[in-house]
């Protein structure tokens, strides 16, 4: 138990109930409130797939986040907030408040055969859904899962999220695919297709409509059904992930938009960042990725742009949808939205290379339509559209459609991630500082605040457990548990300080420490780095060789921790049964 965790009379207080509680009547005339009698805020997790810095419109950004911008003018922002710098790392890390190790995806989703790297939740951690079940929460999830390697049909699904305390989900199992025909569709614990799901049926399918459409229609049925109960709901989209699909109608909101290359969007974002002051003035822009007048391909390199800001456009619409909805059902200031990323901008390459297109016509070229019961059989990139059509990329095919299958490439990551360093997979803070936005406007002092402290994924369970008045357990399903790792971010809510810790990092063999301002970091397999977060959050101005004691003092606790949490060399070499 945190010693700033909030006392009953805090929540009664925040609630309205006042500082004595709610009146009961009691058989002796008196009132008391009890623990029962307490409405617990609903809580929304929003996390959006391979985003940057300073994508959204409240973060910087030119592309159109409207409903995004209000809850953050009407809430607060934290300006340092951090994530595990992957994608499946960040979602373990985030559902159960551990370190991504000790919950066993040190990695990615393959057992590399160690304890911390089997690729799959480990019986060691608790998800939130599972904390907040037992107090009277209905939990509901909508989108990407990715935390556990069995995504065959017929295989294991005891790290399902039906298995991990959520009574319904609409989603995919796996991590990335088609945004029109997504494999691994799964409702509740079922495989299921675009065409043959009962429950949702609409005009054109596109994966973030759904998840969003999906995420309203629970609440609209858990308003029916549990109006006196709080909900849980995780939205986790696969936007802006590759590959760049998205509706005509959006992608033509940004033509021409991006034509003038890299460097002017850059240096627009960095003086909206300055403004608003979510950076520091006198920090350096880190250094330019690519040089446009050198592009060959440059029509095709605005339209990936183009098709990265529709995406995030639709998923900022879905998002108003679910404000909308709220609104109508009275919950709206009874309600924490949280919003957040699970890396940095991606720097993949996947689909741009010149020879990609042949490679893959030649390989699905006229492998036949699929029927509305026929599971997409391959990911990445799919063997075919619905309707037949071989999957193509490469920088003559303009992406968007379902026949596409195209990453918006380095240069656009680095956009992205303005004003930072390195992208998705490193641990400078291009690959690992994310938006948070929070809004809660029952609980939440800030309307448009911003707070400086370090915060990390892991804060999350901390702050779901306090706020809805949960306890974390001690085991689970008889076997014990790991003590969660995070800090509650809900001092900062109250406009109090958040408590200083060490937070660390690796992935890869990417290694880092924060602790106050100091950051130390390492790209592997290169030595460590020293950085004055303070001074120089776009770590421009390594200082590891002037001060040697502070170097020692951070990796002496980077590999405490390390070793704590089962971090292996990398690359990891897999381990055998039994070796």
């Amino acid at each position: 138990m945190h010693a700033s965790r909030w006392t009953r009379r805090d929540l009664l207080k925040v609630l309205g109930l006042g500082a004595a509680g709610a009146l009961i009547p009691g058989c002796n005339g008196s009132s008391r409130a009890t623990a029962q009698s307490i409405k617990r805020p609903n809580i929304i997790l929003i996390m959006s797939d391979d985003m940057g810095f300073s994508d959204i419109g409240c973060y910087g950004g030119e592309i159109a986040t409207p409903n995004l911008d209000r809850l953050a003018a009407n809430g607060l922002r934290f300006t340092q907030f951090y994530n595990t710098a992957r994608c499946c790392p960040t979602r373990a890390s985030l559902l159960t408040g551990l370190y991504p190790h000790q919950a066993g995806i040190g990695h990615m989703v393959d057992d590399k055969g160690y304890p911390a790297y089997r690729g799959d939740l480990n019986d060691q951690c608790v998800t939130i859904a599972e904390v907040l079940k037992p107090v009277g929460y209905r939990t509901y999830m909508t989108g990407k899962w990715h935390v556990t390697r069995h995504i065959a049909k017929d295989g294991p699904k005891h790290n399902w999220p039906l298995q991990r305390g959520f009574e319904r989900f609409y989603g995919t199992i796996i991590g990335a695919g088609s945004f029109y025909d997504p494999m691994g569709l799964c409702r509740d614990n079922t495989f299921i297709t675009p065409q043959n799901d009962p429950e949702y049926k609409p005009e054109t399918y596109y994966y973030t409509h759904a998840i969003s459409d999906n995420a309203c229609r629970y609440l609209r049925e858990h308003y029916s059904q549990s109006p006196d109960k709080p909900f849980f709901l995780y939205m986790a989209y696969t936007t802006a992930h590759w590959p760049m699909h998205a509706l005509e109608e959006d992608i033509a909101k940004y033509k021409g938009k991006y034509d003038q290359g890299y460097e002017p969007v850059r240096t627009a974002r960095l003086e909206r960042l300055r403004k608003m002051g979510l950076i520091r003035p006198d920090w350096e822009l880190s250094p330019q990725a690519g040089d446009w007048a050198k592009t060959k391909h440059k029509a095709w390199e605005s339209r990936c742009m183009e098709v990265y800001a529709a995406m995030i456009d639709a998923m900022d619409q879905g998002i108003g949808r679910v404000v909308a909805e709220l609104k109508r059902q009275g919950t709206f200031n009874d309600t924490l939205i949280l919003f957040l990323q699970d890396n940095g901008g991606c720097a993949e390459a996947m689909g741009r290379a010149a020879n990609v297109n042949q490679k893959w016509v030649d390989e699905f070229e006229n492998p036949g339509p699929l029927g509305p019961n026929d599971l997409q059989p391959k990911h990445t990139p799919p063997m075919r559209t619905r309707d037949g059509r071989a999957v193509r990329g490469g920088p003559t095919v303009m992406p968007g459609p379902a026949d596409t299958y195209i990453g918006y490439g380095q240069n656009w990551a680095n956009v992205s991630n303005t004003p930072f360093r390195e992208y998705k997979h490193w641990v400078h803070e291009g690959g690992i500082s994310t938006p948070l936005i929070c809004h809660w406007p029952a609980g939440i002092k800030s309307r448009g605040g911003l707070c400086h402290d370090p915060g990390h994924v892991i804060d999350v369970m901390a702050t779901c457990v306090e706020i809805a008045g949960a306890v974390y357990p001690t085991e689970r399903q008889g076997r014990k548990i790991l003590p969660e790792e995070g800090v509650s971010l809900a001092p900062v809510f109250r406009g109090e300080a958040l408590r200083d810790r060490p937070i660390f990092w690796e992935h890869e063999g990417n290694r880092a420490v924060r602790q106050g301002k100091w950051k130390l970091v390492s790209k592997h397999p290169g030595g460590w780095e020293l950085y004055d977060i303070d001074a120089d959050r776009t770590e421009m101005h390594d200082l590891a060789a002037k001060n040697a004691d502070k170097v020692q003092e951070l990796k002496t606790l980077w590999e405490a921790w390390a070793q704590r949490c089962g971090v292996q060399p990398w690359p990891v070499k897999k381990r055998e049964p039994g070796a």
